[in-house]
């Protein structure tokens, strides 16, 4: 298709660029999802001059960066008296935070009104630079992946081949070439969201181990793994805690992350065993050299695609919605997602094969926590495409 694709996030991101001078806008979110692409359709829709400028090509130490293209964007702030300014990949700027801070605090002080959107690939090494020296100046507006009713929309995909190729805009286009489908999210994106949105931004000990954990994290994903038998299973892992604090910087990248386990006490959650969820399935089925159909006549295997694809689309909405995603275990009951907002809980089991399944598990947790709502997605409950379309957020009215 050639037209442009015009994603919900982009309304959130004009009401903010139309309000009064306020915080610096962070527009975040992980590689290939449209963050740049929403913002430019925005900027072409807004009555304001703008200075867009990319740090993708530029060196860690060109800290005079960011101040020529600041300059920029003030002379024309100063010919039509508001401007804004879009800086793309600024974390690749060493001390980058730091001189945005000073730059933006010398624009309040005199009152220039130079607004400015900041873009990054990864949230938490974003966050991290902005927690440091930008508090109280900025907001942050989460770009997801894409979800399925967009790739129906846009691609006219069916919600078999949304959990196959799991909705990345940018491989969309080779999704009839599985090959080179695969090959593109290795390389463009598994491969350089950990080279250059990890390892480049952050000290890593073990780059090897990293990597490993996220190929062994997508092979589990869906499955509750004990940082323990993670250990067994990796080369040079002795530490558990280096093991969460890797995990903690492949969830920042959007990769792959670790759901904790329910409990009332926040402590309990924190020491859980991880359940294992990629933030989109595309990163598990192109690691394996099969087609749709044919992982389709692997019921179990489909049964855990479809649960991980069950999780991404929870999880993607929380960091929208502003809820918390969880599982929840109990001796050999289990309910495959808690998703909790304020004091509203929604337990969650997924049923996608010919089997029911036990639900022993929702029925002992349901005893002891008494959720607001129990839902179960397939077979005889909501159907697998009415969940999909629908915001999660709509299980807590």
């Amino acid at each position: 298709m050639n037209r442009l694709y015009v994603r919900s996030v982009n309304s959130n991101i004009r009401k903010r660029l139309e309000e009064k001078r306020q915080f610096i806008q962070v527009v975040a979110g992980p590689r290939q999802v449209g963050k740049t692409t929403a913002v430019t359709q925005v900027l072409k829709s807004l009555k304001m001059s703008y200075h867009y400028a990319s740090a993708d090509k530029a060196s860690f130490e060109s800290q005079g960066w960011i101040e020529e293209q600041w300059e920029i964007a003030r002379l024309a702030c100063a010919n039509n008296k508001a401007a804004l300014l879009v800086l793309d990949e600024v974390q690749k700027i060493s001390n980058w935070s730091n001189i945005v801070k000073a730059l933006w605090d010398e624009d309040t002080l005199k009152g220039i009104n130079l607004k400015v959107v900041i873009l990054g690939s990864s949230p938490l090494l974003m966050q991290s630079g902005l927690s440091e020296s930008l508090a109280g100046r900025f907001e942050i507006i989460p770009v997801t992946h894409w979800f399925y009713s967009e790739c129906k929309d846009y691609f006219g995909w069916d919600l078999e081949s949304y959990i196959y190729y799991g909705g990345y805009p940018g491989a969309a286009k080779l999704s009839n070439d599985r090959e080179r489908w695969a090959d593109y999210i290795a390389n463009s994106l598994i491969e350089t969201s950990i080279s250059r949105d990890i390892l480049l931004m952050t000290r890593i000990d073990k780059p090897a181990l990293l990597r490993q954990l996220f190929y062994l994290g997508c092979k589990y994903s869906g499955q509750i793994v004990s940082y323990q038998k993670l250990t067994g299973q990796l080369t040079d892992a002795k530490n558990t805690t280096t093991l969460a604090n890797y995990l903690q910087l492949l969830s920042g990248a959007g990769l792959l992350t670790g759901l904790s386990k329910y409990s009332g006490s926040d402590i309990r959650k924190r020491a859980s065993s991880p359940k294992l969820q990629v933030f989109n399935t595309g990163l598990i089925t192109s690691q394996k050299n099969l087609s749709l159909n044919e992982i389709k006549k692997d019921k179990t295997f489909w049964g855990r695609l479809v649960e991980s694809a069950v999780g991404a689309h929870l999880l993607n909405h929380s960091l929208i919605g502003r809820f918390n995603v969880y599982y929840w275990r109990k001796q050999s009951y289990e309910v495959d997602f808690i998703v909790q907002k304020g004091q509203k809980i929604v337990a969650i089991e997924v049923k996608s094969g010919a089997d029911p399944g036990n639900t022993k598990g929702m029925a002992v947790f349901s005893r002891e926590y008494s959720p607001d709502k129990r839902l179960f997605i397939g077979n005889e409950g909501l159907s697998l495409e009415d969940f999909f379309v629908t915001n999660p957020l709509d299980f807590f009215d």
